[in-house]
């Protein structure tokens, strides 16, 4: 990820648009309404979600992209209000161009001068509109600015080059930058004044900007590093902006998978996925990977909705926040996961009564062992929860005895016939063998093959059967105990 700093930047001009040319002469923007193609980064497995939510509530259709974990969609100018309404996308862009089919060059010079003539060619100024009118709609609305995020910044510039060249790239890199800007928070109202007095003076601002390359295949004769100094190189000239890694106004994304190219103006300064949890733990979710995960399961009003295995409260709080017709239950049997829980409750509580609104939520939180919980048997609608995976916590030992276990049990307080779950985990082969041993009491309807940290995990959507607790084969093949536990640990030490 680079963009080029070689040189002095020019003095540039006093406006964000190009230079006149005759590409840019016939597309001035006078404040009319037009539109524009949107591009959102969602959790990888989640893009039918992610479409379904943007015809929901923007109502447009999506088109879902070649290169897993996007989706695009066209807006018009007057309702771009509503991009901030998505609860399902990481990271939102402005497309100047896309193509389908770019045709490479052989040579890897003949590649780069390509692109560096390509950044003088580009429609740019329908993007820079957008990009101003957004920027604008966020100070109205208060988000949060970028904030002394320096450090964060660098610390992503070094692993972008090498996430950026993986099947996956930006996955990854939102899920391991969550934890490191937990602090920019707490400079936001700093910086406000800031960028407030800065903006009140645009003819005095100099344009920081900077590329980022985000390329997948193995059929490309240059690198992602080389692709976005060049043609970032080419943009700073084309606009006579100034580099800068860290503290840019705009960034300009440069997104290649295998021959298709789409290049775009960045609307959002951080990946959205953060937006409810300020307390993280050792494997927090992702809050668009929550939503995705409760959307599946469709809450009803007056639903009991339960997370035995909560860690940080992700799941039941973005629950209660987004679907707040119904009730949350989150529990976990250790404390420190607990008290982050009720934490990060207390906290979005106190950004919600500071802003002079309802701050209560359907939510309750409890300490318990996952095996024997504390609820009447049949009493719960939906189970929806983050099973531990076997790497960051617990062993793919303990879970051999412990994913049958909780699968009983989720059993039991789910209503028979209408109560679904819908459960994350890595640890496939656990999951299927203990999924084996329920077939009287959960029937596995659809899994959505998910990225979560770099790690190919999946989020299974069970529904409960009609089965009665107690009654069923599973019971009576448990209450054998001993001869059976005997089997289980052979199974385990065949585990990978």
């Amino acid at each position: 990820m680079s963009s080029q700093e070689n040189g002095a930047a020019e003095p540039g001009p006093d406006t964000l648009g190009p230079p006149t040319s005759a590409s840019t002469k016939d597309e001035a923007i006078t404040g009319d309404v037009f539109t524009v193609t949107i591009g959102a980064t969602v959790p990888t497995g989640f893009e039918l979600t992610a479409a379904e939510e943007v015809k929901e509530k923007i109502g447009v259709d999506a088109r879902i992209s070649k290169d897993r974990g996007r989706i695009y969609f066209p807006i018009t100018t007057d309702k771009l209000f509503q991009l901030h309404l998505l609860k399902s996308v990481d990271n939102l862009f402005v497309v100047v161009e896309e193509y389908d089919y770019y045709e490479f060059k052989e040579s890897k010079e003949e590649t780069l001068m390509e692109m560096m003539q390509l950044a003088s060619e580009l429609p740019w100024t329908k993007a820079l509109e957008v990009w101003k009118l957004n920027r604008t709609l966020k100070k109205k609305k208060g988000y949060r600015k970028r904030g002394k995020s320096t450090k964060v910044k660098s610390n992503s510039e070094a692993t972008d080059a090498t996430v950026a060249e993986s099947e996956q790239q930006e996955l990854p890199q939102a899920a391991s930058a969550a934890e490191n800007e937990t602090k920019a928070e707490s400079t936001a109202d700093e910086e406000t004044s800031t960028q407030d007095s800065e903006e009140a003076e645009p003819e005095a601002k100099i344009i920081k900007f900077r590329v980022t390359c985000n390329r997948a295949g193995d059929k490309h004769s240059f690198s992602s590093n080389e692709a976005a100094r060049d043609f970032g190189g080419a943009v700073q000239e084309f606009f006579q902006w100034k580099a800068d890694m860290t503290k840019f106004d705009i960034e300009v994304l440069l997104n290649i998978h295998n021959i298709e190219v789409v290049i775009g103006i960045a609307l959002t300064e951080e990946s959205l996925h953060r937006r409810n949890i300020s307390h993280f733990g050792p494997t927090t979710l992702r809050s668009t990977l929550c939503y995705g995960m409760l959307r599946l399961c469709k809450p009803q009003t007056s639903d009991i909705i339960l997370d035995p295995m909560c860690g940080t409260g992700a799941i039941p709080l973005e629950g209660a926040i987004e679907f707040n017709s119904s009730f949350y239950v989150a529990g976990d049997n250790n404390d420190m996961a607990v008290n982050r829980t009720v934490n990060n409750i207390c906290h979005f509580q106190k950004r919600r009564a500071d802003k002079g609104r309802a701050s209560g939520l359907p939510i309750d939180t409890v300490q318990w062992d996952l095996c024997n919980l504390p609820m009447r048997t049949g009493s719960v609608d939906i189970v929806i929860t983050d099973m531990p995976f076997g790497k960051r916590i617990g062993s793919r030992k303990n879970n051999w005895d412990l994913y049958p276990s909780c699968l009983r049990e989720m059993a039991r307080v789910c209503t028979p016939g209408t109560g679904k779950a819908a459960l994350l985990t890595q640890d496939k082969k656990c999951f299927t063998k203990a999924m084996s041993r329920m077939g009287g009491l959960w029937k596995r309807l659809h899994t959505v093959w998910v990225n979560v940290g770099g790690l190919h995990a999946g989020v299974y959507l069970l529904k409960r059967t009609e089965g009665v607790f107690g009654q069923t084969p599973e019971d009576v093949h448990e209450s054998r105990g001993t001869a059976n536990a005997q089997g289980d640990e052979k199974d385990a030490k065949e585990l990978p």
